[in-house]
């Protein structure tokens, strides 16, 4: 039987072990208690299996190591063994320092210069006793809180300044007092494994602020982990007596070895042509833009994957995961397959068997648009739910009906084959692209401080800045945005499915109209809690309970209001009380629209919308022996005559159906 992977300690020994399925010699380089010295090279030996292992006498736990590797040297074939490239172990648990581009590790084999000098060591580590099984707080239909680490807390005056930016700081009374007011079920960590720089980056002065860059798959960044895995366990044990799920954000679709250009370091020197996808001629298959694609159907890298998510269940309790572009994951070569080996390997494995996954569904590749086609155990991030939201507070024409299959938790999508509940993660602004604020406030993306000449970026963000880009003091337009943003915010708590919140956007965060931030580690990113919009965050903790009161939470597709009770119904009417007729529903200027939801356990909700620049009177019927009452967070109504009410432009009312006392 093989030995583990990786580096395994046992109190006098440690055994190291790699695969590699074309190397000729393999070795494992031992180096001082600071890493800078190499005081021991040993060579592994070679198993029919392709794995490369050695048990070292002496060498116990905080000794810091990493593995050479020689063979063929043959880029354009797919082939960089290169003795002189120190490679960090696919299964180190822990590294010694954070990973920084420097050219050597791409420069050709024969410049023959050792790159140990600038590459983190692994560190030999026991693994801590498996953490105590206990079933995902995070149930499909809550909301997540998707946060960076860093510049979450950086700023956070809260925190103590030595925990700021670390994992640490999320275990704080203060972040969890923010979490527990807004009703987070669980928060998504961008990514929290080491990662590397791009290498176009240090010559602009710029880093890479959101961890997609990946070079290890289960080490955790030391800056945001100075306490190794120890840190994020404690972390997701303090936010779990909160009642505050984890859910890791991770990357199996590319590493920060980048394309033919990029550096050596781990991966790469390891067996390029096993790990990574290549086309017939040699060259580097790159359906992720980031200049090579993971070979996921590879089973040495489903055994990676596998292993790294068994990792963060066993050694620290997360929830669950949201894999980014995660079609790479089921992709073979001929194109995607929902049901792929290691897609299938996923949802099967007895560790992950009830972990929470969800889908980035769609990658750059052929057949990449995957939105809806994952098995019934992932959720998926739904861009056309985000869009259609959009498109209607944008004031476009044809939106109405679009809008509607979204609030009702887009059954076009997700109700295929008969299913009866939505996967939907329904979000309106994400980590990638303009901040919910900024939506309202720039037509066009402002992405000059990347150093891309504004190249960079998605260019169509389906956004508004009513007639001034960027900050204004005018108060008619601030006015005008706060009303859409609370408009959008009221949309997404009323909607079917599960929700996604990004840091911030409940309190106005601003990136200055950056829709593509990723290299921006600075107050670009870094969320302003002394600033902040507290009526704006209290605005978002009332929509929070709102969604639970009226059931909003729930994954159900809703039934016609003529069913046996036991169903959600749903009853899409006109400002008239009266349903909605094709003829209202095909009107391309109609703008406006009612809901009203009934579901048992529950009391009965209406919302109106209304995304006309013009105020319009709704003019609700209750049931005998009841009245409709607003508890929209904010003003944004008055009565007007015989039960009637006025509803201003852009913007949404929430009621209540209450029976008359006595």
């Amino acid at each position: 039987m093989s030995p583990a992977l990786g580096a395994r300690p046992d109190g006098s020994a440690t055994e190291f072990a790699v695969w590699s399925g074309r190397a000729e010699r393999v070795w494992v380089s031992l180096f001082d208690d600071r890493g800078w010295h190499e005081t021991d090279r040993i060579e592994l030996s070679r198993r029919d299996d392709g794995v490369f292992s050695a048990i070292v006498p002496g060498v116990g736990a905080g000794r810091r190591y990493g593995f050479r590797a020689d063979g063929p040297y043959d880029p354009p074939n797919g082939l960089w063994f290169d003795p002189w490239k120190l490679l960090m172990d696919p299964y180190a648990v822990a590294i010694d320092w954070p990973y920084q581009y420097n050219a050597l590790t791409a420069a050709p084999r024969w410049q023959q210069e050792d790159t140990a000098p600038m590459m983190p060591k692994a560190i030999v580590t026991p693994l801590l006793p498996p953490a105590t099984p206990s079933p995902p707080l995070f149930r499909p239909g809550g909301l997540v809180y998707e946060l960076n680490v860093r510049a979450f807390t950086k700023l956070h005056p809260g925190v103590p300044e030595e925990l700021r930016g670390t994992i640490a700081a999320l275990a704080h009374p203060a972040v969890i007092d923010h979490l527990t007011k807004l009703g987070v079920s669980a928060v998504e960590l961008m990514p929290v494994t080491a990662w590397i720089d791009e290498r176009h980056l240090g010559p602009l002065g710029l880093h890479n602020a959101w961890g997609y860059n990946p070079v290890s798959f289960m080490a955790l960044d030391p800056r945001l982990a100075p306490g190794g895995i120890s840190e994020l366990r404690d972390t997701v044990a303090a936010l779990r007596a909160a009642g505050i799920g984890v859910i890791l954000d991770v990357v199996f679709n590319h590493t920060g070895e980048s394309d033919a250009f990029g550096p050596t370091l781990s991966l790469r020197g390891l067996d390029a042509l096993a790990y990574y996808r290549h086309a017939p001629d040699g060259s580097l298959v790159n359906d992720t833009g980031c200049g090579h694609t993971l070979a996921c159907d590879h089973p040495r890298v489903r055994e990676l994957i596998l292993a790294s998510l068994r990792h963060f269940v066993e050694q620290a309790g997360v929830d669950g995961f949201r894999f980014d572009l995660a079609p790479i994951l089921g992709r073979t070569a001929e194109g995607f397959d929902a049901r792929a080996e290691t897609l299938r390997a996923i949802e099967t494995d007895p560790v992950l068997a009830d972990r929470v996954l969800i889908a980035e569904p769609w990658d750059i590749g052929p057949g990449g648009y995957q939105l809806g086609n994952f098995s019934g155990r992932w959720l998926e991030w739904n861009d056309r739910y985000r869009d259609d939201v959009r498109r209607y507070w944008r004031g476009d024409r044809g939106a109405v009906g679009s809008l509607a299959t979204r609030l009702a938790g887009s059954s076009d999508v997700f109700g295929r084959e008969g299913s009866a509940a939505t996967r939907s993660v329904n979000f309106v602004a994400a980590h990638d692209g303009m901040t919910l604020s900024d939506l309202t406030a720039y037509e066009h993306k402002h992405n000059e401080a990347n150093g891309e000449d504004n190249r960079d970026g998605h260019d169509e963000n389906l956004s508004w800045n009513h007639g001034v880009e960027g900050p204004s003091d005018d108060p008619a337009i601030v006015a005008r945005r706060r009303s859409d943003v609370e408009a959008m915010l009221a949309t997404l708590f009323l909607s079917r499915g599960t929700i996604l919140l990004t840091a911030g956007d409940g309190f106005g965060r601003t990136q200055r109209g950056n829709n593509n931030a990723y290299a921006q580690d600075n107050a670009i990113t870094w969320l302003d809690w002394a600033g902040r919009d507290a009526a704006l965050e209290d605005f978002v903790a009332a929509l929070s309970s709102l969604r639970r009161r009226l059931g909003f939470d729930a994954q159900a597709f809703f039934a016609p209001p003529d069913g046996d009770g036991r169903a959600a119904t749903a009853e899409w009417l006109w400002t008239d009380w009266t349903p909605m007729t094709e003829g209202r529903w095909n009107d391309a200027g109609n703008r406006r629209l009612a809901l009203v939801v009934a579901q048992p356990g529950h009391p009965r909700g209406a919302v109106l919308f209304n995304a006309d620049r013009r105020a319009v009177a709704f003019a609700p019927k209750a049931r005998d022996g009841h009245a409709w009452r607003e508890v929209t967070p904010v003003s944004v109504t008055r009565a007007e005559g015989a039960g009637a009410i006025r509803l201003e432009g852009r913007s949404v009312a929430i009621l209540v159906e209450e029976a008359f006392d006595g």
